[in-house]
């Protein structure tokens, strides 16, 4: 559709009368009109008395047709009402255009109703042009939104990701059907920070830093191979670091290097090889992995940990017979990097773990369930463990969002009490702000010994349920007893995220021991947290913590206190 402020003049009209009195609108012929036809709309003085409506998107459906059709039109000409059904619309003065025909009227009989009557509703007003072109008007119409540049990886060679324009034409070596995209990047974040905690009777300054480094390996636009390292720090605890002031520091530099790939792994769709090598379109996916894997499951409390092994996924299945509209299924395996301290040790190389997940979206809401057996050898002979897990989540009434998980685990174990379970609901208040303002409260209960299936850092089935749970695997920040272990309590906070560019979070949190067995918190704690983030541009972040945490009990409380600046690249 184009239209105007200045066009050529309808059919027996003068110039000077299209340029003084109307707009002129030229709109692709109908069916019934292979020529086209003019459609004259209001005088601009109608915007003055109020009766000229809002600029509307070209393209609309008018509430005569839904479907976007354009009525039959035999008239050369029409004029339309400058608003739908508006009873003090403009009328056409007579002599000058045809109404258009409507229930069935011939164009003659247009012609005779050319006495002021309107046809109302058959289109939606034109955008509002203005006389001048304005740039930055064009740019807000959609939002003023610009391009974001993000930080590029430290190295890029071959295709680049998430870049636009004309690329080199890719190879077939696997295959017409996969074409090659090759690119090597590396990629990650930097993060530094310093730091005063006070963590059952040991305090220690510090200033620690810790690299993560992705290498990521393009080859088709469905394979690649992924690797990432952590090389200056030793394991999931020990960082690189100066200690300088507490009791507890050594007051030297401590250097910790470890330059074994804390992932490798490859990862393809089995329908897109196929296709490559056949030549022919398959009608499924079937994505797998195999290798030192990273395995994140229920956002990361059931499981978030690299395992050696393998998976392969069901993904975007539906379900006439059982009433699903969209569900996923992946099976994983995994034969050495098996970690879970409650259960199996220190050592991550005694068992072996088979297990499957899904995701299903019904009942209105979002539910993710799963099951894995862990199954101990050498050292750990004779250990069977059952995982099982279920979550649903869904908003209620518009008022609040909440997330229901349940985590079990039973079975045998020679050496101790594998048997525990674990409820834990998290929800948030949608406010008037709903993107920005949001109060939280998450609350659990846990029984015997709940343990998450896997987790490389060592923390408890409760390390999501809010900020003074989790520590910052840097400096040994302090948190609450995370096991869940014959206890009961929560977190209640509330976030802001301001214009969507800074993070500012208060919260206070409780655990409550109901049975002393010595796994987890044997005397009821206390925790009072606050977090600010505010990204410096686009490369740089800023972050500071502070919590403390009574302590019943105990001699002396917990505290910590840090600030941290993390670059990405």
């Amino acid at each position: 559709m184009i239209s105007g402020t200045t066009a050529g003049p309808a059919a027996g009209e003068s110039s000077s009368a299209a340029g003084t009195e109307s707009w002129l609108t030229h709109v692709s012929p109908s069916e019934a009109d292979e020529e086209g036809w003019v459609a004259q709309v209001s005088p601009a003085e109608n915007k003055a008395d109020g009766r000229y409506a809002d600029p509307q998107y070209v393209g609309a459906y008018s509430d005569v047709d839904k479907k976007g059709e354009l009525p039959q039109v035999t008239g050369r000409t029409t004029w339309l009402d400058p608003g739908e059904g508006q009873a003090d619309a403009q009328k056409k003065p007579a002599g000058k255009t045809a109404k258009a025909p409507a229930n069935g009227e011939t164009a003659d009989k247009a012609e005779k109703a050319a006495s002021g009557t309107s046809v109302a509703g058959l289109f939606r007003p034109d955008p509002q042009y203005d006389a001048s072109y304005d740039a930055q008007g064009n740019v807000d119409v959609y939002g003023a939104k610009s391009a974001v540049e993000p930080p590029r990886p430290l190295l890029e060679i071959g295709r680049q990701q998430y870049t636009s324009g004309m690329y080199d034409e890719s190879s077939t070596f696997l295959g017409e059907k996969n074409p090659l995209l090759p690119g090597l990047a590396i990629y990650g974040d930097w993060r530094t920070a310093v730091a005063y905690n006070n963590n059952n009777g040991k305090d220690i300054a510090q200033i620690a830093t810790r690299l993560n480094l992705d290498v990521d390996f393009k080859i088709t636009g469905t394979e690649r191979i992924h690797a990432f390292f952590t090389p200056i720090q030793d394991g999931a605890a020990k960082f690189t670091r100066y200690e300088f002031g507490g009791g507890g520091a050594n007051d030297r530099f401590n250097d910790e290097y470890d330059f074994e790939p804390q992932t490798l792994f490859f990862e393809g769709d089995v329908g897109s090889i196929y296709s490559g090598f056949s030549g022919n379109e398959t009608s499924f996916d079937l994505p797998f992995t195999v290798g030192l894997f990273p395995l994140f499951l229920q956002n990361g409390i059931w499981a978030n940990d690299a395992i050696l092994g393998g998976a392969v996924s069901l993904p975007a299945k539906n379900s006439a017979a059982l009433g699903l509209a969209n569900f996923d299924v992946t099976f994983f395996a995994a034969f050495d990097n098996v970690d879970n301290v409650g259960i199996i040790g220190a050592d991550s190389h005694v068992a072996n773990l088979y297990g499957v997940t899904a995701f299903i979206d019904a009942f209105d809401g979002y539910i993710e369930t799963g099951y894995a057996l862990v199954d101990g050898y050498d050292d750990r002979d004779g250990l069977m463990v059952h995982f099982l897990t279920a979550a649903y989540s869904r908003r209620y009434y518009n008022t609040v969002s909440n997330s229901t998980r349940v985590f079990a685990n039973f079975g045998d174990d020679p050496d101790g009490d594998s048997d525990g379970i674990a409820i834990i609901s998290e929800n948030s208040l949608i406010t008037g702000l709903p993107s920005t303002l949001l109060p939280y409260a998450n609350f659990f209960v846990g029984f015997g010994n709940p343990q998450p299936l896997v987790d490389g850092n060592g923390a408890g089935i409760l390390k999501n349920v809010g900020i003074n749970f989790e520590t910052d695997a840097l400096t040994g920040y302090p948190k609450l007893d995370d096991t869940g272990s014959d206890a009961f309590g929560g977190a209640i906070g509330l976030q802001y995220l301001f214009d969507l560019d800074q993070q500012l979070v208060f919260e206070v949190a409780m655990v409550q021991p109901f049975d002393d067995d010595g796994i987890g918190a044997q005397d009821p704690q206390y925790g009072f947290g606050v977090r600010y983030q505010i990204p410096i541009d686009r490369a740089w972040l800023f972050r500071a913590d502070a919590t403390y945490h009574i302590i019943e009990g105990a001699e002396e409380d917990n505290f910590g206190i840090r600030t941290e600046l993390r670059r990405k690249f």
